[in-house]
């Protein structure tokens, strides 16, 4: 498992999108970007999230930062979850992994006494030069986009002369 932290390089990632496009790291430098990893299209909690973020969409992209959904579902699935719920967050498709497992968030859960190996819901904040400026655990779902963006703002203000 990846152990990151605030300052470590974000890892390389290459990640497709439900619009066919692809996004990687190296052709976001030069603007921040907000990475929210979460378990599962179509879900309660997922659903709350997305929505959540889509309204916020307009906030975070006049602060020029890129930002993007990512789970290990599918593109048909992601296509079928952004048109019933109408989302305007870009969604990134993983099903193989690997972007959740360099960003060390593929983890044995616990639900009701059962053990699980699955996606802990976490978001994170990469600066303009490629590294981790904040990791946000989404302990409650309400509000996270909310949380997320002001630490957004926290960041932007500290990049400041």
């Amino acid at each position: 498992m990846t152990h990151l932290k605030s300052g470590d390089p974000a890892p390389d990632f290459v990640l497709h999108r439900d619009d066919g496009s692809i996004i990687a790291k190296a052709e976001l430098i030069g603007n921040p970007v907000v990475m929210f990893f979460y378990p599962e299209d179509d879900s309660g909690g997922c659903t709350d999230e997305n929505q959540e973020f889509s309204a916020l969409s307009d906030a975070f992209s006049v602060r020029d930062t890129f930002l993007v959904g990512v789970s290990p579902d599918t593109r048909e699935s992601h296509l079928k979850f952004r048109a019933k719920y109408d989302l305007k967050v870009p969604l990134a498709f993983d099903p193989d992994r690997l972007v959740i497992e360099s960003f060390g968030l593929w983890q044995l859960k616990k639900l009701y006494g059962r053990e699980f190996m699955g996606l802990v819901r976490t978001s994170f904040i990469i600066d303009a030069e490629g590294k981790i400026a904040r990791i946000i655990r989404a302990t409650r779902i309400k509000g996270h986009a909310a949380k997320v963006l002001a630490a957004l703002d926290d960041v932007l203000a500290s990049d400041r002369p």
